[in-house]
Formats: C-alpha cells, sequence, structure tokens
C-alpha cells in the first residue's frame, strides 16, 4: 500500500482520529448506542421499517444480528440498521454540523465488531472516532454543502468508515485510503425531504454499508485519491465548497487535546425535525403556564432561516409532515403539553381544535434566532391573547442541547418509552438499556449479542 501523504485532509482527521480515548468518552458513546438502538427498534415498527424489512427478507440469511430479522450478512446488517434510525426523526444531532452521526456510524460499528469478535472497548471507541469523523466532515462542508446536500448521508460514508477501520486496527495510511473510498461513495442530495418515500432512510443506510466496505477494502490493500477532500474534483467542491486550507487544518485536525466531539451532540426528546424542536419547548413553557388555546387570537413564532425553509408546513397530511411542521408542533404542544408519536398520526392532524390554531401561527424569521445559528437552534413564540395580553416565551436552546443536557433518567426513560412503543416487554426494555449503559465496564460482547438475537419481532 502507498504511504500516506501528510500534506492532505485526509492525513490531518486521521490524525485526528488518533488520540487517546477515556471512560467518560466510551460511558458517553454506550448512551447513544441505547439511544440510536431503541430510535432503530422504533423504527423497525413503523410503516416504513415494514417497507426496509421486506428488502432485507430478500437478502441472504447471515451471522449479523438484525431488528426482527434472522440474521443478516454484515453489510446488509449495516445497510438496514442504517436505514431505521431517523424514522421517527428521534435521532441524536450535532448542531453546528447539521449531522446525525448515530444513524450511519452505530450500524456500520455492530456490524463489524460482531463478525471480528471484537471487544466491548473496542466497539465504544470506534463510535467515538466515527462520530468525530462526521461531525469535524460536517463542520467543515458547512451550510453551502448543507444546502443541497443531506450531510448525515455525504459525512456518513466517511464515519462509518473511520469506525470500521478503528475495528480494524487499519494503520494510518490504511484508514486514509478507507476515507479515500468511502469519499467516492459520498451522496445523497436533499431532494428526498420534497418529495415522500424511503429516500432518507436508503440513503444512510447506504452510507453505513458504503463506510463498512471502504474499511473493508482498504484492509485488503484497496487504495483511492488521497485528496479525496480537497482536491480539483474532490468530495468539497464536488458539493459545492471551496477547500480553504485553514478551515481545513482547523477542522480536521485540530488540538491534541481537544475534547471529543461526542460530547457536543444533542439527544433528540421528541419525534420531530430538530430545526423544530425549540418551537416546541417554547409552546411547553406556554402550556405549562396555563394559557389555553381557545383564548389565543394570534401566535409569532420567531426562528432561523433554515428552520423557516424545512418546516413551514402550515397543513400537514402525512405523519412525515406533521414531524416537519412548525405550525403543528406549536399548536399540538400548546393544546396537549406533549408531543410524541401520537402527535403525527393521523387522528392528530385531523383534531379540529389543533388545525384552527396551526392556521393561526405565524412564521418570522427573528433576527436574534439568525444570528445564533448554526451554534444555537433557538426560537420565541409571541401570543397574543384575546384579552390583549401578550405572553412572550423563548428558547435558546432546546432539551438535549449541551446547554440544557438531558439528565440520565432522562435518557433511560426515552428508550424505555421507544422500545416499549415498538412492543418490547418493560422488563426486557429495562434489562437491554441496562446492559447497554454498562458496556464500558463489559469486556466481552458474546451476552450483548445474545441479548439483541432475543429481542421480539417489534409491532407494525
Amino acid at each position: 500500500m502507498p504511504a500516506s501523504d501528510a500534506s492532505h485532509g485526509s492525513a490531518w482527521l486521521v490524525e485526528s482520529l488518533r488520540r487517546p480515548i477515556g471512560e467518560a468518552d466510551r460511558a458517553r458513546a454506550a448512551s447513544h448506542l441505547v439511544d440510536w438502538l431503541a430510535c432503530a427498534h422504533l423504527g423497525r415498527a413503523s410503516d416504513i421499517g415494514q417497507t426496509l424489512a421486506r428488502w432485507s427478507a430478500r437478502q441472504a440469511t447471515g451471522p449479523a444480528w438484525a431488528c426482527g430479522h434472522p440474521g443478516l450478512h454484515p453489510a446488509e446488517a449495516a445497510r438496514f440498521h442504517g436505514s431505521l434510525g431517523s424514522v421517527h426523526e428521534l435521532d441524536d444531532v450535532h448542531r453546528e454540523a447539521v449531522v446525525h452521526p448515530g444513524d450511519t456510524v452505530i450500524p456500520a460499528a455492530l456490524a463489524i465488531a460482531q463478525r471480528e469478535g471484537c471487544s466491548a472497548r473496542e466497539l465504544l471507541d470506534a463510535i467515538v472516532v466515527g462520530y468525530e469523523a462526521g461531525i469535524r466532515l460536517g463542520l467543515l462542508a458547512g451550510p453551502v454543502h448543507y444546502h443541497h446536500w443531506y450531510s448525515t448521508a455525504t459525512t456518513g460514508a466517511f464515519a462509518s468508515a473511520m469506525a470500521c477501520a478503528r475495528l480494524l486496527r487499519l494503520p494510518a495510511q490504511g484508514m486514509q485510503h478507507a476515507l479515500a473510498l468511502a469519499g467516492m461513495q459520498a451522496s445523497g442530495p436533499w431532494q428526498c425531504r420534497l418529495e415522500p418515500g424511503v429516500a432518507k432512510q436508503v440513503a444512510t443506510g447506504h452510507s453505513a454499508q458504503a463506510g463498512l466496505a471502504a474499511a473493508d477494502l482498504a484492509a485488503v490493500g484497496a487504495v483511492g485519491p488521497l485528496a479525496i477532500l480537497e482536491g480539483e474534483h474532490g468530495w468539497l467542491r464536488a458539493t459545492g465548497v471551496t477547500p480553504e486550507p485553514d478551515a481545513m487544518r482547523h477542522h480536521l485536525q485540530g488540538a491534541a487535546d481537544a475534547p471529543w466531539h461526542l460530547h457536543a451532540v444533542s439527544f433528540k426528546p421528541w419525534p420531530a425535525c430538530r430545526h423544530v424542536h425549540p418551537a416546541i419547548a417554547c409552546a411547553l413553557q406556554a402550556h405549562a403556564r396555563g394559557l389555553r388555546p381557545q383564548d389565543v387570537q394570534r401566535l409569532v413564532l420567531e426562528t432561523y432561516a433554515v428552520a423557516l425553509s424545512f418546516a413551514d408546513q402550515p397543513a400537514p397530511v402525512t405523519a412525515h409532515e406533521a414531524r416537519f411542521s412548525l405550525q403543528h408542533a406549536v399548536a399540538w404542544s400548546l393544546c396537549h403539553g406533549d408531543f410524541w408519536l401520537d402527535a403525527s398520526a393521523p387522528p392528530a392532524l385531523h383534531d379540529t381544535a389543533c388545525a384552527d390554531l396551526r392556521q393561526r401561527v405565524q412564521l418570522v424569521c427573528g433576527p436574534l434566532q439568525q444570528a445564533h445559528y448554526p451554534s444555537r437552534f433557538s426560537a420565541r413564540l409571541t401570543l397574543h391573547l384575546r384579552d390583549g395580553s401578550v405572553h412572550v416565551f423563548d428558547e435558546d436552546s432546546a432539551l438535549g442541547d449541551p446547554e440544557q443536557p438531558m439528565t440520565p433518567a432522562q435518557l433511560r426513560n426515552k428508550a424505555h418509552r421507544m422500545l416499549v412503543d415498538a412492543g418490547l416487554p418493560d422488563m426486557q426494555a429495562q434489562g437491554l438499556i441496562a446492559h447497554g449503559l454498562d458496556l464500558p465496564a463489559r469486556e466481552g460482547l458474546q451476552d450483548w449479542w445474545q441479548r439483541l438475537q432475543a429481542l421480539p419481532m417489534p409491532h407494525t
């Protein structure tokens, strides 16, 4: 295999991925693993999950664990699981990178870890490394890339490749070539958010499988273009980004003692687009204050431009549209004091009180919220009541963000709620969560695989 070239961006990124990982990092990785597992199980129980399961049934049966399936070969298991995590919009997210790293990294890492007989520590370390790669690339690509490209899918091929390369113990030059081979497969235009279907899920599933394949190819000596990121026809330029050397070194290399970006990833408490979460939080504040929907004459929601471009949906008719509707999120949360799966179910979309309130929501691009984006996802909700009074509710950082983290109990409760809603018995769900969170203290993973393979078929 040709020697790596330290002048390329891929070398800077690989160097940053080889710094020490501590116990706190592994504990955080275990929390993301449990969160993803619950998201994926709930996704498997959905209509989209049924469609994906029909695809999986056409694949050859293999030894790798697959949710609600007898088993698949590792590459197909990575693709299948990579398609499940985002179905209900409960997947984790790094705000500034606008990347959902768990959707691609964890499925690929699980498949390789099981195939290679890796330890719990090795699996968790691979998750840390994969998240880091995806987030650093998302930060580098920035909003220009995100405008047309689904960053989770595009960066996900690189991220899953790095997680798998770590599990395969590739040297630095092997990791660079895994990045190069992953970059040749990194894709996912945003047209998927404008039309119905499963394309968004298919894109992340492809990225998980592509990263696994890239690492496997590099492990047997396959090579690729080392300037895959910054080259004349590399990934950055091909997706509309002009690579600036200083920015590349800053985002890809970073400080040797920098904390892992995993710790800045947000958990989602509600099944909706993350751009909608600040609006939900504002409406829940209003509900907790005792304000009644029938007393509201007009609502003004100020938020940032990207949220408006993603989630201006005054009359959603599908569950997907409801999860991407600022108007519906505000109306339902104010009416009911919660936003869970029932908020996007057909009865909710036809609820007359909620539909009436949606029509009274005015969306505005707020200058303060726009100035904060993307370092903060924020919103301000102003309620004008029929009695002439005005009530203002601000959310600078929604629940689950680093500034307002979910507590360990809240994370466990979220995972438990998802697993039970997916059809797991209460005690089995609790045991799975406890075992997953305890992985940093364990050595082998055999008990983990047995526990996963014993899970019942999700409800549909």
